[in-house]
């Protein structure tokens, strides 16, 4: 299937547009991604220092593989130039392969509760419906009630599922789904 969200122009539904990454974002990429590890250290798999000596090439890389085909992709908020204010990626799912893993999943603070949560959420299901994954799944740290909260809005809910979390041991995550 050809991914129909590549072709789709930015949304500009919310107060900061959403679109899916492009080559030329690898560079205000790497700064939201240093940004979302110190902000919510828990809620991704790397740590800060990780991610800052990633060498840049690493990021573009990553960047240039989301921006196209119907595996893998990441929507950002934000203008055309200037500081990026969130992100939220979609990926296959081996185990389900008509449902999106939604991931790593971001709003700089002061944009929280203006609507770029759920316009990133529906950049990542319209691209999924549009690849053939008619649901969404992801994955949020138990005790996180501001975050289940906010995806409970958006139409996800609590599957009773609870899996460990793949850096803290003591602590585990839930799974939400809803449809794309």
């Amino acid at each position: 299937m050809t991914s129909l969200a590549a072709a789709r122009p930015a949304r500009a539904a919310g107060p900061h547009p959403v679109r899916r990454v492009r080559r030329a974002d690898a560079a205000r990429m790497r700064a939201l991604r240093l940004e979302m590890l110190a902000d919510s250290p828990l809620a991704f798999l790397e740590t800060v220092a990780q991610a800052a000596a990633r060498p840049h090439a690493e990021f573009q890389a990553r960047i240039a593989r989301a921006a196209v085909g119907d595996d893998f992709a990441q929507f950002v908020a934000g203008p055309a130039q200037g500081r990026l204010v969130g992100h939220a990626g979609g990926t296959t799912w081996p185990e389900e392969p008509l449902t999106t893993v939604v991931f790593a999943v971001y709003v700089t603070p002061a944009c929280r509760g203006t609507g770029v949560l759920a316009d990133l959420v529906e950049g990542v299901a319209a691209w999924s419906r549009s690849v053939g994954r008619p649901e969404l799944l992801l994955e949020v740290v138990t005790g996180n009630d501001r975050a289940v909260r906010a995806y409970e809005r958006l139409g996800f809910t609590d599957t009773g599922v609870r899996v460990p979390h793949p850096t803290v041991p003591a602590m585990t995550e839930l799974h939400m789904r809803r449809r794309a």
